[in-house]
């Protein structure tokens, strides 16, 4: 099972990994510099009585939203970040945009940097983020474009496309085809 992290940036989605893994995904001395994901990193979870759960670390910045796309492409699901001490921002509805855009629907939601925030704080991150959660992602749509996906072909198949919401323009998402040869 594989599951990539998502958030708003700086919401800390490379510290939750490293405190549930002993992994820093930050590899990259611009990353440590910065103190910003770059790019893709990964890191094994052994959650007992469900065997091992592969981490993709991903960037939560807008401009990395291309390196987002590819780590969380074809996942079983999210770890998905809100900060206590923040509440949902504007990156936590984009990146659930892109979650639901990639057909993601399984995911844990972790509330980080708990031991910042107030109580009430705590709670109000809490309730504002549920909501965003239970809402249809698919209510965006109207304001998408279709982009077509090149599919495999099989027998019965039909092409399909994904919608890709305007504030992404250079966002394009591709699938190559596979060539399936006859055994």
């Amino acid at each position: 099972m594989t599951f990539c992290t998502a958030g708003h940036v700086d919401h800390g989605k490379t510290a939750l990994v490293r405190a549930l893994t002993g992994v820093d995904t930050d590899r990259l001395a611009e990353e440590r510099r910065r103190g910003l994901t770059i790019e893709l990193g990964f890191a094994p979870l052994e959650l007992p009585g469900v065997g091992r759960v592969s981490l993709v670390d991903v960037p939560g910045h807008a401009q990395f939203i291309p390196t987002m796309l590819s780590g969380c492409g074809g996942l079983d699901g999210a770890l998905f970040t809100v900060a206590a001490d923040e509440g949902p921002m504007p990156q936590t509805a984009e990146h659930l945009d892109i979650l639901s855009l990639l057909g993601l629907e399984r995911g844990v939601v972790a509330l980080t940097r708990a031991d910042l925030a107030s109580p009430a704080a705590r709670a109000h991150s809490s309730r504002a983020t549920e909501p965003r959660l239970r809402t249809p992602r698919t209510s965006r749509a109207s304001r998408s474009r279709r982009l077509p996906i090149p599919r495999p072909r099989y027998p019965g198949s039909t092409s399909s496309s994904v919608m890709v919401p305007k504030k992404y323009p250079s966002v394009r998402i591709r699938r190559q085809p596979t060539r399936v040869s006859p055994s």
